[in-house]
């Protein structure tokens, strides 16, 4: 468990923070530019003067009452950047091995086999930086950055440099580094798709100050935290088990809580297989009769739990619920009074197939 309690103040910006994370897992920080995501990260690895308490599991890194101040060199934290920040004069090989030379004070957790295998590095070790792509260079600087035996991981936009395909391809090996290594990480990004893919819980942070905390499929259906979710990118997440592929319509079919829906195929998920799978709210749009004749697949049954009119603006959140599950869906206020929309009325929820975005649960 991490306890934080602190202050900080970097030029006009102040960031005050009160809470306790765990220790385990990957942790994902989402909030609006400048609301202290990456002050959090810095404060926490010691780069920004704070005041107050940082206690990681039973290490105090920080309490001013007491004057101790453990420097960021003896707090082991692993810090990835947008850029991967390899050694140009080196290979990926002798990156590397500077990674393992530099930890060999520390008890060996992980050894440099490990990282290669699990991040497919074998037919890149001769090779320069130079001579990677973005989305191999941040493998190499994940890999390198476990071989310091870091206490937890810090990922600040790791994949804001790359395009859409190399972010999904990366985004696995992410994951790898909580599951297979036991490795805690946070996780920052603007991009809520990714923050959803990998993290277990989220930290909501805005004008310096947590909004909320929770499970991650919790903060994303909350109506209240558009500003930190983002209102384009704000959706829900639910769980589903892979049923079969139809491969000449290219689509896999999915059971929700007993009712099919479709996604785009994924040829690596096969039958019985569990999943988590998101769905933005500007994709959803609700109907009170079942609809026929439309391009729309998906079509679920459902009923409204809650409404949030968006301040200042034509939309509103609707929350619906089927069996255990939630979505959300942003409509219009037109749409709501038209269709006599209020809690408790039943509806049924239209979702386009092609806004999926399938992850392993």
């Amino acid at each position: 468990m991490i306890v934080l309690d602190v202050r900080a103040r970097v030029g006009e910006f102040e960031l005050e923070l009160s809470t306790q994370i765990p220790l385990e897992g990957i942790t994902g920080i989402l909030g609006p530019s400048g609301s202290g995501k990456t002050t959090l990260l810095r404060v926490l690895a010691g780069f920004e003067r704070a005041e107050g308490r940082i206690i990681v599991g039973e290490d105090v890194w920080l309490d001013t009452k007491a004057k101790t101040c453990v420097p960021p060199h003896k707090r082991s934290v692993g810090y990835i950047f947008q850029d991967a920040r390899l050694f140009d004069h080196l290979s990926v090989a002798g990156n590397l091995e500077y990674a393992f030379s530099r930890s060999l004070a520390t008890p060996r957790k992980i050894v440099t086999d490990d990282v290669v295998d699990a991040f497919d590095l074998s037919p890149l070790l001769n090779r320069r930086p130079r001579e990677l792509s973005g989305g191999e260079k941040q493998r190499v600087a994940l890999a390198r950055t476990l071989l310091t035996n870091p206490r937890f991981l810090m990922l600040d936009e790791p994949l804001s440099a790359l395009d859409e395909k190399r972010r999904a391809d990366i985004l696995p090996y992410i994951d790898t580094t909580a599951s297979q290594f036991n490795l805690p990480a946070f996780y920052i990004s603007h991009a809520v798709g990714e923050v959803a893919r990998v993290a277990e819980r989220i930290l909501a942070i805005s004008h310096g100050r947590i909004q909320a905390m929770g499970p991650t499929a919790e903060i994303l259906e909350r109506l209240d935290l558009a500003e930190v979710t983002g209102r384009f990118e704000a959706g829900s997440i639910v769980e589903a088990i892979v049923v079969d592929h139809v491969t000449h319509h290219r689509l896999t079919h999915l059971t929700i809580d007993g009712q099919i829906l479709t996604m785009p195929m994924e040829p690596e998920l096969a039958p019985g297989d569990h999943i988590r799978v998101r769905v933005r709210a500007r994709d959803v749009a609700l109907a009170l009769k079942r609809p026929e004749s439309i391009s729309i697949r998906n079509v679920l049954a459902a009923s409204i739990i809650d409404l949030f009119h968006v301040p200042d603006s034509p939309y509103v959140e609707a929350l619906v619920e089927f069996q255990q599950q939630r979505l959300r869906a942003r409509i219009t206020l037109a749409s709501v009074e038209d269709l006599s929309l209020n809690v408790g009325t039943n509806v049924f929820v239209l979702i386009k197939s092609v806004t999926f975005d399938a992850s392993p649960n």
